[in-house]
């Protein structure tokens, strides 16, 4: 199994390109979404920790938000909580895709949790700061401190370029780029098959 992880900015349009691969994806955010939906035990150690703004099950990421936005250090409480639970889902998720030739990992702190392996497939996704935030504003829950807070927590963005075996730039029309992924799957694919 080739495991790729996509790699950019928030807002970068990660979620975009991994489905352009038309593989199976562990959407890290999605997983997120779904534990504050359904995920009582998490709903409890939310609350928990910070009463104040988790009242109701299921969780608001409204609420979540304006804990961080009153004090920013309540980011690292709530990730303690739930990257645990979001760590399982992706070793049930690569588990139950073992046998498919190439999956991808859309984490957006995937090199900052340490959840990249060597021999990973890591793909960067670049995109001009307009689009990004003309993304980011049609998002429901967008928050400009907050957007600032996420960001911070992520590798500078020319580290993380680094790390990157592949650059994609985002700033093409969707049919570019669905060329565009086609041909680095192909590459990719390749490339594997001759080592």
């Amino acid at each position: 199994m080739i495991r790729i992880g996509v790699l950019g900015t928030i807002g970068s349009g990660k979620s975009f390109i991994s489905k352009l691969f038309r593989c199976p994806i562990f959407d890290a955010d999605k997983e997120v979404a779904s534990i504050y939906r359904t995920d009582k035990r998490c709903f409890n150690l939310l609350k928990k920790k910070l009463p104040k703004f988790v009242k109701t099950f299921p969780v608001k990421k409204s609420e979540l938000i304006n804990s961080i936005k009153a004090d920013e250090k309540n980011l690292k409480k709530i990730s303690l909580i739930v990257h645990p639970l979001v760590r399982k889902k992706m070793r049930d998720f690569l588990n139950k895709n073992k046998y498919q030739k190439i999956i991808i990992l859309d984490i957006p702190l995937l090199i900052e949790n340490k959840l990249n392996k060597k021999g990973d497939v890591l793909i960067f996704i670049k995109s001009s700061k307009n689009k990004i935030i003309k993304r980011l504003r049609k998002r429901v829950n967008f928050n400009e401190k907050v957007f600032r807070k996420l960001k911070e927590n992520q590798v500078l963005i020319s580290k993380k370029k680094k790390f990157a075996d592949y650059v994609v730039d985002n700033n093409y029309s969707i049919k570019i780029m669905k060329k565009k992924i086609n041909l680095l799957k192909s590459k990719i694919l390749n490339e594997r098959n001759s080592t």
